[in-house]
């Protein structure tokens, strides 16, 4: 099964079944339209038994009367119309099958499930590899498949597996913006056919994915897919954003995905005894992957705080600390030095050390940085990088971004160090600065953030599944 779900993510032919004409509507048309838009190097069939051509492409009739048979097939026709589609799909010899259509389960009519069983059925009788219905199928920017997401993508070390289209496509634009590719992301939504174990399984074998990130409402067979987190965990991390916390939440999952959500307590176990990261907004979670990705192992939880303005430093601290991170006093030798370097008045030398000039010049960054990587008791640094204003009183001066980027990436025993960009406030100017400045940083493999408080949260994740690791390890 882990080689043949490869197949979905590089077809070299796609036939679209139920494309209709009309440009405003969301199915066949759109999905036809973002291949097109996105250059796809393969060929695409369009299905429309009254159109002779769409969008400059050779329509036609039916699936039986196309000149090859394509990699995959798109299913994108009513509800009803879907069980005749396949059927004739195995007929010519199509396996890989995503099914767009909704209509199923999730509305919660027998009608709805018992068209959902005709598909399990059919899939069954005839070896079919069926991802849906009523999801947005599979995504692989290098291959060109990008019907919806992060469009035209990049590829990356992250592979996706989801119930909701929506949040996956949300997911995949947030970190493109930040430099992060994704291999692959599977949106299964009523996950008839094929499951979350399955891309579990298919990921974990993919040596061009070293994050997993997991969205989860339901589960059908809760027993298996712990062994299989726990086991795929040890190997790659997971982070697993869960939908249907609350009463409201789960009550929604059922005409969602037309699953039970089942009882938080039972997820925390799960969470907790597979050693999975856990978040709670897909902030968080694009935090927690922008970590994996670019920070190595971290053994502690003690935090170095380089800051500006003796509020801010004491703020900072008190921030880790309640998110669970230490703020460890540091040894004679590096309070000398700092003695040495920091002015005795307006600036404060310790952990957190309140010094605003190592923003403009990266030597004296790459010094203290040094100095805070060779104390045994630091496992990790933040910079919370001040974006300078007209009423601070700091001398105008080129932005050090690029210089400061080349002095933390030239040093050889670096601990995981990330930057905070605080540009919050309502002002559009400061924010725009602050989403260009934390582009810049991520682009470059250097992890940035809105707030201490989210990297704080993101490195202590970092933390967590070492140490499970660590534990498994003994």
């Amino acid at each position: 099964m882990r080689d043949e779900l490869k197949q979905f993510f590089k077809p070299e032919s796609i036939v679209i079944v139920g494309v209709s004409r009309s440009a405003l509507s969301f199915g066949g048309m759109s999905f036809l339209n973002k291949l097109l838009e996105n250059g796809f190097p393969g060929r695409l069939y369009p299905i429309n038994p009254k159109a002779e051509e769409i969008q400059g492409l050779k329509a036609y009739p039916s699936i039986s009367s196309l000149p090859e048979v394509p990699d995959l097939a798109i299913v994108a026709v009513s509800a009803t119309m879907v069980p005749a589609v396949l059927e004739e799909c195995a007929r010519i010899g199509i396996r890989y099958i995503h099914v767009l259509s909704a209509g199923f389960r999730e509305t919660g009519t027998d009608e709805g499930r018992e068209l959902e069983e005709r598909i399990a059925s059919i899939a069954r009788e005839n070896n079919l590899l069926i991802m849906g219905p009523n999801c947005m199928g599979p995504y692989c920017p290098s291959t060109g498949l990008t019907a919806w997401g992060a469009i035209p993508g990049q590829d990356g070390p992250v592979g996706i597996i989801s119930q909701s289209g929506a949040i996956t496509q949300r997911l995949t634009e947030y970190l493109d913006s930040l430099g992060i590719g994704v291999h692959v992301a599977a949106s299964i939504g009523n996950a008839t056919v094929l499951g979350i174990a399955d891309f579990l399984e298919f990921m974990a074998g993919e040596d061009a994915i070293r994050v997993i990130a997991l969205y989860l409402e339901s589960v059908q067979d809760g027993r298996e897919l712990f062994q299989i987190v726990r086991e795929v965990n040890l190997q790659k991390p997971i982070i697993l954003l869960k939908g249907g916390k609350t009463d409201v939440g789960a009550s929604t999952v059922i005409s969602h995905t037309g699953n039970l959500a089942g009882k938080q307590e039972l997820w925390e176990a799960f969470i907790q005894q597979a050693g999975i990261i856990h978040v709670r907004t897909i902030s968080e979670w694009a935090d927690a992957i922008l970590a994996f990705c670019h920070l190595s192992e971290v053994s502690g939880k003690g935090i170095f705080l380089i800051g500006g303005g003796g509020g801010n430093s004491v703020l900072s601290a008190d921030t880790c600390i309640f998110e669970g991170l230490d703020v460890p006093s540091l040894s004679a030798s590096s309070m000398e030095l700092l003695r040495q370097r920091v002015p005795a008045a307006g600036s404060i030398a310790g952990n957190p050390l309140d010094m605003w000039e190592t923003f403009l010049d990266p030597a004296l960054l790459s010094e203290i940085l040094n100095m805070a990587y060779r104390e045994d008791s630091i496992h990790m640094v933040i910079v919370d990088r001040l974006i300078p204003r007209k009423a601070y009183h700091m001398p105008d001066m080129s932005e050090p971004t690029q210089e400061t980027i080349k002095a933390i990436r030239d040093i050889e025993n670096r601990k995981p160090t990330v930057f905070t960009i605080d540009s919050d406030g309502g002002d559009p100017e400061l924010a725009s600065q602050g989403a260009a400045l934390i582009a810049s940083y991520c682009k470059a493999g250097i992890p940035a953030y809105p707030s201490m408080e989210r990297a704080a949260r993101a490195l202590l994740h970092l933390y967590h599944y070492h140490s499970h690791l660590s534990r498994h390890s003994r």
